[in-house]
C-alpha cells in the first residue's frame, strides 16, 4: 500500500505555534481532571476512618495491573454546575460524580463504572446520569460485561428536577437489557444504594456487598418514618447481612472493600468470558512520530490543513490508499489499518462539495460491502454553499451522504480533530448519527457555523428587516448584537464545553489517538465475533 510522504516541517514557526497552542489546551485539560481527582481525594481521611477505599482506589484494585484502561467522559458537566461560582473554567469540578471506562478485569474486557462517593457523597448529578447511561449504551452495543461499584447518596432532593427522575429510569432499562442480552452485570455495593439506586443493585445478575457498610433499600429510615411511621435501623432495613441471609439480594458477602473487589474479580474469572478476547492489536508503527500531531492543527481553524498528515501519524506504517484522490479532492477517503485492523478513513481538507459528498457516499457504501469499520477525522466547515453548488445539487448529494452515514452497517468511530461546523458535523458522523465512539482533540470546535459568520448573518438580517420598515439600524446596536452572538458561540464551541454536555466520549491528547482507536476498534471487532447467550427477560432472582 502507498505510504504517505509527510510535508509537515517540525522546525517551522507555524509548527511551533501550533504545538504551543495545543500544549496549553492539554495543560488546561489535565489541570481540570486533576481538580476532580483532588476533590475526591479530600475525602481520604474520612474513608480511611471507616475502613474504606476511595473510589479510584477501588477501580485501580479491580482492574488488571498494566492492562489498557480507557477512561471516558472525564469532562462530563464541565461548567454546568448548579453553583454559579463553580461554572468558571478554573473552578469547575467535572466528571458527573462518576468514574467510567473500558478496562480488563480478570482478563475480561469490561465497562466499569464507579460512583465517586468522595464528591458530595456520590449524590447523583444531572450529567452523571447521562454519563452512566452512555456507559451502559457502550456496553450493550459492544457486548461488554458491565461492572458497577456502588456507593451513592442518591438524588439530591434540594436540586430535584422531574425530568431527571423520568430520564433516570433509562438506567434501569439498560441494566435489564444488558442482562437479557447475555452480558454479565455485576454490582459491588460499598455503601448506600438507596431508593432508585437500590435497583442498581437489584437489577444486577450478581451482587457483592460489604458487611457493615453496604445498604440497599427502597426507602431509607427517614423516608420510611415519614411515609409509614415505622422505625428501623439501616442494618435492619437493608444491611448486607440481611440481604445475604434473608432477602437473597446479595450473592457474595465481603468484610471490606478489598475483599469485595477480590470476589468480583474471582467471579469474572469463572465466566469463561476472556476465552473469546481478541489479542491486543499490534500492526506496524507509523513512519512519523505521534508527538508531531501536536503541531498539525492551527489555532485558527480557518487555515487549511492536509489531514493526510494526521493519517500518516496514526495508520499502520503510514500506509494509505487514496480513494478517488482527484475527484472531490477536498473530501479525503481511503484505505488503511490501525493496530492490524483494516479500516476506511473519511476526512476533510475543506468544505464538502457535491463531488466530495458523492465520493464519500460511494466509499461508505463500499466499506459496508467489504465489512470495514470507518474512522471519521472531522475537520470541516460544512457543506459548501453558493449559487453554483446549489445548481450542482449540493442538497441532494449531501443528503445521500447523510443517508449512507445513517444506515452504515459497520462500526463507525469519529474523532473531532478541528472544525465541525454545520451539517458537516452530521455528514461526518457526529454524535447524533450513532457512531460507536466519539472523541475530540482539545482544540476542536463544534457549532452550526463560525461565530463571526453567525454574527454577520444576523446583522444582515437585522439591517434588511429595519430597512424594509423604512429605518436605518443604529451601528452601535448592530455592533452590540454581533458581540453578543460571538460571545455566545465562542463559549459553546470549545471541545471542553461540548464534552461537558456528553456530546463526545472524551477529550483526548492527539498523541493518544492511535492507541484510543486501536482499543476501540478492537472492542468493535471483538463484539462482532463474540458469541453470547441472550435470554428473554434477563436474570431474575428467585
Amino acid at each position: 500500500m502507498p505510504k504517505i510522504e509527510s510535508r509537515l516541517d517540525p522546525a517551522s514557526e507555524s509548527f511551533a505555534a501550533n504545538r504551543a497552542h495545543m500544549l496549553a489546551l492539554l495543560a488546561q485539560l489535565r489541570a481540570t481532571e486533576a481538580r476532580t481527582r483532588a476533590r475526591s481525594a479530600q475525602a481520604g481521611p474520612r474513608f480511611a476512618k471507616r475502613g474504606q477505599l476511595l473510589p479510584r482506589e477501588r477501580v485501580e484494585l479491580l482492574l488488571d495491573p498494566g492492562a489498557p484502561w480507557l477512561e471516558l467522559s472525564t469532562l462530563a458537566g464541565w461548567c454546568q454546575d448548579e453553583d454559579e461560582a463553580a461554572r468558571a473554567p478554573e473552578k469547575t469540578v467535572p466528571g458527573g460524580g462518576t468514574i467510567a471506562g473500558i478496562g480488563y478485569v480478570a482478563g475480561c474486557r469490561c465497562l466499569v463504572v464507579a460512583d465517586d462517593a468522595g464528591i458530595d457523597a456520590g449524590a447523583l448529578q444531572p450529567m452523571g446520569l447521562e454519563k452512566f447511561q452512555r456507559a451502559q449504551e457502550i456496553a450493550l452495543e459492544n457486548r461488554l460485561p458491565f461492572i458497577h461499584l456502588v456507593e451513592s447518596a442518591g438524588a439530591n432532593l434540594l436540586n430535584y428536577r422531574v425530568e431527571h427522575f423520568i430520564r433516570g429510569g433509562k438506567g434501569f432499562y439498560y441494566l435489564a437489557r444488558l442482562s437479557a442480552a447475555g452480558l454479565p452485570v455485576l454490582a459491588v455495593v460499598h455503601g448506600s444504594s438507596t431508593a432508585g439506586g437500590a435497583y442498581m443493585t437489584g437489577l444486577a445478575d450478581v451482587v457483592v456487598m460489604v458487611r457493615g457498610r453496604a445498604k440497599a433499600f427502597l426507602a431509607g429510615p427517614p423516608l420510611l418514618r415519614a411515609a409509614t411511621g415505622e422505625i428501623a435501623t439501616d442494618e435492619e432495613l437493608g444491611g448486607a447481612d440481611m440481604h445475604a441471609t434473608t432477602s437473597g439480594t446479595c450473592e457474595y458477602l465481603a468484610e471490606d472493600d478489598a475483599q469485595a473487589i477480590g470476589l468480583a474479580r474471582a467471579h469474572m474469572a469463572r465466566l469463561r468470558w476472556a476465552e473469546q478476547n481478541l489479542p491486543l492489536p499490534g500492526g506496524a508503527a507509523p513512519a512519523y512520530a505521534a508527538d508531531e500531531l501536536l503541531g498539525v492543527m492551527p489555532s485558527d481553524l480557518k487555515k487549511p490543513v492536509d489531514m493526510r498528515e494526521v493519517i500518516a501519524r496514526i495508520a499502520d506504517g503510514s500506509d494509505f490508499l487514496d480513494f478517488k484522490p482527484d475527484y472531490g479532492p477536498a473530501t479525503v477517503c481511503g484505505h488503511g489499518a490501525i493496530g492490524g485492523l483494516r479500516v476506511g478513513f473519511v476526512t476533510n481538507n475543506g468544505p464538502i462539495d457535491p463531488a466530495g459528498a458523492t465520493k464519500a457516499t460511494h466509499f461508505i457504501q463500499h466499506c459496508c460491502a467489504m465489512g470495514l469499520p470507518i474512522v471519521y477525522l472531522q475537520n470541516t466547515t460544512g457543506y459548501i454553499v453558493g449559487r453554483q453548488s446549489e445548481r450542482d445539487g449540493m442538497i441532494k448529494h449531501g443528503s445521500k451522504m447523510i443517508q449512507a452515514v445513517s444506515n452504515a452497517s459497520v462500526p463507525q468511530i469519529t474523532v473531532h480533530c478541528g472544525a465541525s461546523y454545520g451539517a458537516g458535523n452530521y455528514g461526518m458522523c457526529g454524535r447524533s448519527f450513532g457512531p460507536r465512539f466519539v472523541f475530540s482533540w482539545p482544540n476542536a470546535k463544534t457549532a452550526v457555523m463560525g461565530a463571526e459568520q453567525a454574527a454577520n448573518t444576523m446583522a444582515i438580517v437585522a439591517e434588511e428587516g429595519a430597512r424594509r420598515r423604512g429605518a436605518e439600524p443604529p451601528a452601535a446596536m448592530l455592533d452590540a448584537m454581533k458581540a453578543k452572538i460571538v460571545e455566545t458561540f465562542e463559549r459553546q464551541t470549545s471541545a471542553f464545553y461540548t464534552s461537558g454536555l456528553l456530546l463526545d466520549d472524551g477529550v483526548i491528547d492527539p498523541r493518544d489517538t492511535r492507541a484510543v482507536l486501536m482499543l476501540t476498534l478492537s472492542v468493535c471487532e471483538e463484539a462482532a465475533r463474540r458469541r453470547v447467550q441472550p435470554v428473554q427477560f434477563g436474570i431474575a432472582r428467585p
